[in-house]
């Protein structure tokens, strides 16, 4: 046999995007993403942000990185190639009376000059990319010599990590691509980036607290694209026990006695300087 017969098929990562953009379209993930600003503030602390800094927010959401930055006095500009998301973004900038550019931009495509940023962040936002690569290369490219990424990425091991392991049993990834969580290991991260970087990386913990743990799932398969899509791709008795597998989750990860949620999941906090 040929070594081209044995190759696998090229990832098409248009269709993938796509399908993923549809994801994150549904729902109305800024009932979520509103829950984890503590995460953006951490990370402008974590990065050491500065007022003069011209900060990008890549994969921004609902802007929780962005706006963090700008309470800073950096100049920020926040991007997502959702635009209903940054809508939701520039609604909290302008109830904030905080000066933020907005604009709707694609991660492994970024419209910005080489090394036009200081500092780049992302909060649970470029980890969905599926050319992680091509995203990885893009933050390097437009970040200047000298300046920071900042990552906030959840771990395979936890929560989330395995939220989106039991997810792919009932409707598995596209061939080829990568699970998001692997930005969440420092191995992949040196990958991804290259040697010319010098990678920090922090394990912490961000908490869910929900009424219960059917507060939560009805809250994320309402509202959080991913989850959403998942039970909508599956038939009634895949979806029973897609919830009952969820409920176990919970319950593994829940530390509340009291019929409340108490979620610790953890994420990897990075710092990468470009050194060259």
């Amino acid at each position: 046999m040929s070594a081209t017969a044995t190759m696998p098929p090229p990832v098409d990562f248009a269709s993938v995007k796509n399908r993923q953009q549809a994801a994150w379209s549904s729902g109305d993930y800024a009932i979520v993403g509103t829950t984890l600003q503590i995460v953006g503030e951490m990370l402008c602390e974590a990065v050491d942000l500065r007022s003069y800094h011209r900060v990008l927010d890549v994969a921004a959401g609902n802007g929780n990185a962005t706006l963090a930055a700008a309470r800073r006095f950096a100049d920020v500009v926040s991007t997502d190639y959702v635009g209903a998301l940054l809508e939701r973004g520039r609604e909290r900038a302008k109830a904030d009376r905080l000066p933020v550019t907005f604009q709707e931009a694609d991660a492994e495509a970024l419209p910005f000059d080489n090394a036009s940023f200081d500092v780049l962040l992302s909060t649970f936002g470029v980890m969905f990319t599926p050319n992680q690569q091509q995203a990885a290369t893009e933050m390097r490219r437009v970040c200047r010599v000298g300046g920071k990424i900042g990552l906030a990425n959840w771990t395979p091991e936890g929560f989330i990590g395995q939220l989106f392991k039991t997810s792919g049993k009932y409707v598995p990834p596209a061939p080829g691509t990568r699970s998001p969580a692997m930005w969440g290991t420092t191995a992949h991260l040196k990958d991804l980036f290259g040697s010319n970087t010098t990678i920090e990386a922090e394990r912490k913990n961000f908490v869910f607290r929900y009424k219960s743990p059917a507060h939560w799932l009805d809250v994320f398969r309402s509202y959080y694209g991913p989850v959403l899509k998942t039970f909508g791709a599956i038939d009634a008795e895949k979806r029973a026990a897609l919830e009952a597998d969820i409920y176990a989750l919970l319950h593994k990860f829940n530390l509340a006695i009291d019929g409340s949620l108490v979620l610790p999941s953890e994420y990897l906090e990075v710092i990468i300087t470009k050194n060259r």
